[in-house]
């Protein structure tokens, strides 16, 4: 009955227990000592133990035969390899089992297998060596002070060294980190307070390193009685950081500076970051800005989004590097013109990850490139202007001045001839004053056309069109009377447009002049004057049912100075000329359109 209770308690043992003979042979054991050794035979009783040579390595083996001696023997964990290559960790206590008459006749083992506790801890104190992590101890009841290898080390100090806490205090350099340190512990001591902080050390070789070390306080009814925490060389990392700050704060210095902006965008997670000087270049406030593409895409002028869009998809796919320019829309209704540059980052697979990439606003360099186009085609215009002053100059001046010099000539001999008729000479006198008149003609139309672009944008204003095509009708009034003229004008009275009043009026009566000039002798001149408004420019259309002009013929030289097309007496060549000048100097453009014997039209393109 005794011996079944025995085998009862020893099968439901929370023990992994089992009972040897003296040859070794197992006589029971318990389910537990089964189940943490994975066994899966039926039944064991009988059996020598050291069939089980894959649970029981020949060196454990060893140790039960030396049991069976009459010794004990134990151990918390020893690494073993077993026959097939596996590496197992056993933990064990060993006792010998006698009989009434002291006489051992077998053994009581406790077997557990510690193998996944031993690993992790294994690993754990390899992971300490690679991260360089100590450990160290302070007991203040017996003010025992207590250091790992590593913080040995770390300390370069030999392993037999034992320190006291004010030695270790005095290792950190001295000044603020000493300082810190002191004050810490001594916190620590009176309050129970932690700490987790980055510190510089010196050696017992006098090199200064970086450490990492923390504390924490053992306290009992209010006394603290131990101090425990960890002790980490971080040298190389923290000097890693102080660069990389040091670093940062130059690129930072540098990108405030320039104005670049810098900006990461995450391309599974649609995240968009910026730094501050995205937001200045945006012109948006920090805490409006969404972070995501889309908030980005809303700041992009209209006219530019699409083919940003475009640019953005083909950097991600790889098939164009993001190198490009856009104009962004400020709240404010600024337009800022934006260079941006970026390089996308990929996977081992090559899907796109995250896009990181640079702006700066470039939008005084445009301006100035539209400012020097500008003064380009001025300077183009008056070398153009230049070259019709050169033709006149070196035609019209030059036939002027052969005529008078002719005359005179005529006149000298004249003076010497004996004879001469008063009716001859008086007629070479009115020749020579028209030569001269002709001269002086010459010489004011070429001021007129050097004027015309003189300190122009200063002269510039909003001009009503339908008062200044009043004033011009007011001022030939009388030639449109003679000639029994109608005009139609249909033009709003609120209509304004950017020009020189000056330059206008001129222009509007170069152009009814000119239909009076040019009217068709067989109808009556009939003058129609409207205008057409475009988002860029109001158009005057200016309508004659004149004579017209033969565009094949003239239409290259229509505008030319000098040039005339009908046989009039009035006629001078000059009046197109200076108008075309004079509505390009204003920004605008003239165009023309005829038949011949039937109509011409004229549109005039003006700002608005």
């Amino acid at each position: 009955m005794e011996t079944h209770l025995v085998d009862l308690l020893l099968k439901d043992s929370p023990a992994p227990m089992v009972i040897l003979d003296k040859q070794m042979k197992i006589l029971n054991y318990s389910e537990e000592w089964l189940k943490v050794h994975d066994i899966k035979e039926e039944t064991l009783i009988g059996k020598s133990i050291t069939h089980l040579e894959q649970l029981i390595p020949k060196a454990l083996q060893e140790i039960i035969q030396e049991c069976l001696l009459g010794n004990q023997d134990r151990n918390s964990g020893a690494k073993f390899i077993l026959p097939n290559g596996n590496i197992t960790w056993l933990s064990w206590k060993i006792n010998p089992w006698r009989n009434a008459d002291n006489e051992i006749i077998g053994l009581i083992m406790f077997l557990e297998n510690v193998t996944a506790r031993k690993r992790k801890e294994e690993l754990l104190m390899k992971a300490k060596s690679v991260a360089r992590i100590g450990g160290w101890e302070v007991d203040l009841i017996s003010n025992k002070v207590y250091w790992t290898d590593i913080t040995k080390e770390i300390h370069e100090m030999p392993e037999d060294y034992v320190p006291s806490l004010e030695e270790g205090i005095n290792f950190y350099k001295a000044g603020e980190h000493r300082d810190k340190i002191s004050l810490l512990v001594s916190d620590a001591i009176q309050n129970g307070t932690s700490w987790d902080t980055e510190l510089v050390i010196v050696t017992s070789s006098g090199k200064e390193l970086w450490v990492r070390a923390k504390g924490e306080a053992e306290m009992v009814d209010g006394k603290c009685l131990r101090l425990v925490g960890t002790f980490q060389d971080i040298n190389e990392q923290k000097k890693a950081d102080i660069r990389f700050k040091e670093v940062s704060q130059r690129l930072s210095i540098a990108t405030n500076a320039a104005g670049i902006g810098i900006w990461e965008y995450n391309i599974p997670d649609n995240t968009l970051i910026w730094d501050d000087n995205m937001y200045k270049l945006y012109g948006v406030r920090k805490e409006d800005f969404a972070g995501v593409y889309e908030a980005w895409e809303s700041t992009i002028h209209p006219s530019d989004k699409e083919r940003s869009q475009k640019e953005v998809a083909l950097a991600i796919k790889g098939e164009k590097d993001f190198n490009t320019e856009f104009r962004v829309l400020w709240p404010n209704g600024k337009v800022h013109t934006i260079k941006a540059e970026a390089v996308v980052q990929r996977d081992a697979q090559g899907s796109p990850l995250k896009m990181i990439g640079i702006n700066w606003d470039i939008s005084p360099i445009r301006n100035a490139e539209v400012q020097l186009k500008k003064l380009l085609n001025a300077t183009r215009e008056q070398n153009e202007g230049l070259t019709n002053f050169a033709h006149i100059v070196s035609h019209n001046l030059r036939s002027h001045a052969t005529n008078i010099a002719m005359l005179t000539d005529y006149l000298i001999k004249s003076e010497d001839d004996p004879n001469p008729e008063d009716m001859e000479r008086d007629e070479i006198f009115k020749m020579l004053g028209n030569a001269a008149e002709s001269l002086n003609e010459t010489v004011v139309h070429l001021n007129d056309v050097v004027q015309i672009r003189s300190d122009i944008r200063e002269k510039i204003e909003k001009i009503a069109i339908y008062p200044a095509l009043q004033g011009a009708l007011k001022n030939i009034g009388k030639l449109i009377e003679d000639q029994k003229a109608v005009h139609h004008i249909r033009v709003d009275e609120n209509l304004k447009i950017l020009a020189v009043p000056a330059y206008l009026d001129s222009i509007l009566l170069n152009l009814f002049t000119n239909s009076l000039k040019y009217a068709h002798p067989e109808r009556r001149c009939e003058i129609h004057v409207s205008t057409l408004t475009t988002r860029e420019n109001v158009i005057l259309k200016f309508r004659d049912n004149g004579l017209g002009i033969d565009l094949k013929r003239h239409g290259e030289k229509l505008f030319g100075m000098y040039k005339t097309f009908h046989n009039h007496k009035e006629a001078k060549g000059i009046g197109l000329f200076i108008t075309k000048n004079q509505i390009e100097a204003m920004g605008g453009r003239i165009e023309v359109d005829s038949v011949v014997g039937e109509w011409t039209e004229f549109n005039l393109y003006f700002k608005h």
